[in-house]
């Protein structure tokens, strides 16, 4: 029987399950693989070493960083992506760079960086969930550490001032934004009918910027301008973690879930047996991904209630 899988992070809000988009990556990625992760969010206490999170824990293993966690779930056969090519492949790890280069700095200026954000949503918002006196300190650490990764990434010639900066990877943010928006057309994923690793990474990084409430949102309203990515986001929270567009549980669904829960445990246990009996087994992920049926969407999927955040 495979060991118990808890995953730390930080809660969510604003009709989001966390703020963080890299708890928010790992997340979906656990609910597409169908890997029964019990998650421990952050609330009120800084439960995390060194303030890493997500992080994976499973009996005495201990793993951050959504790369090595997505890599780990693999390697328990909770595998969201058995079914790609090799081109499908090498294209998931295309994009995930592109997001991480493009659309990454311009995510930590909105949260940690820009004033106004920073000191009337972010601050606030982390600091209610850590404890005192480390409240007091610590969004501002990580807003100076957001500052440095993007100097340091992006603050080389010919871009010298902070304002060059700036301007420029809200640039290229927004030319990310198109070039995902047109990959993905009118597909309900990236790749067909069925959520992938690249899925729960454009997920992590792009619903925050979706429903958060900012005073300055720049970024937020040219991704309302794509409405498919909208209905992607709302698709996920909606059919993966039974959230309505307005972020609340439809009635019922907490038994559903149960339920289901129980039948991922019944199905796991089968396959165990069955890879006893038979040596020769084919080898194959013991969990496909769940597949959702088509969802008949409403036009613009995207007029929801501002929300969620980002810490580097």
């Amino acid at each position: 029987m495979a060991a118990p899988m808890e995953l730390n992070c930080w809660g969510g809000g604003w009709g989001l399950p966390s703020l963080h988009p890299e708890s928010l990556t790992v997340m979906a990625y656990a609910k597409f693989s169908g890997a029964p992760l019990t998650v421990n969010t952050i609330n009120n206490s800084w439960r995390a070493p060194k303030g890493d999170v997500p992080v994976l824990i499973s009996e005495d293993i201990v793993i951050s960083q959504p790369a090595k966690i997505l890599n780990f779930l693999r390697k328990q056969k909770y595998n969201a992506d058995y079914e790609l090519s090799a081109k499908q492949g090498a294209d998931t790890l295309a994009y995930i760079a592109l997001l991480e280069e493009k659309v990454l700095p311009a995510l930590l200026h909105t949260f940690w960086v820009e004033a106004e954000n920073y000191c009337s949503v972010t601050k606030p918002w982390f600091a209610s969930r850590i404890a005192f006196p480390l409240s007091l300190y610590l969004p501002g650490k990580m807003s100076r550490e957001a500052l440095n990764r993007i100097l340091l990434t992006r603050g080389g010639p010919p871009l010298y001032s902070l304002s060059e900066v700036e301007a420029q990877i809200y640039r290229d943010a927004k030319e990310c934004l198109n070039l995902l928006s047109k990959r993905l057309g009118t597909s309900q994923f990236f790749f067909g009918d069925t959520p992938t690793t690249l899925d729960a990474f454009v997920f992590g990084f792009l619903a925050p910027i979706y429903k958060v409430c900012f005073p300055r949102v720049q970024l937020q309203e040219h991704l309302k301008q794509l409405p498919n990515l909208c209905r992607f986001c709302d698709d996920i929270l909606t059919c993966y973690f039974r959230l309505t567009v307005s972020g609340h549980s439809p009635a019922g669904q907490d038994t559903a879930d149960a339920n289901l829960q129980k039948l991922t445990q019944l199905v796991n246990k089968e396959s165990n047996l069955i890879e006893k009996m038979d040596d020769n087994l084919r080898k194959s992920p013991q969990h496909p991904p769940r597949k959702l049926t088509r969802l008949k969407l409403a036009a613009g999927g995207g007029e929801s209630t501002p929300s969620s955040r980002l810490s580097p």
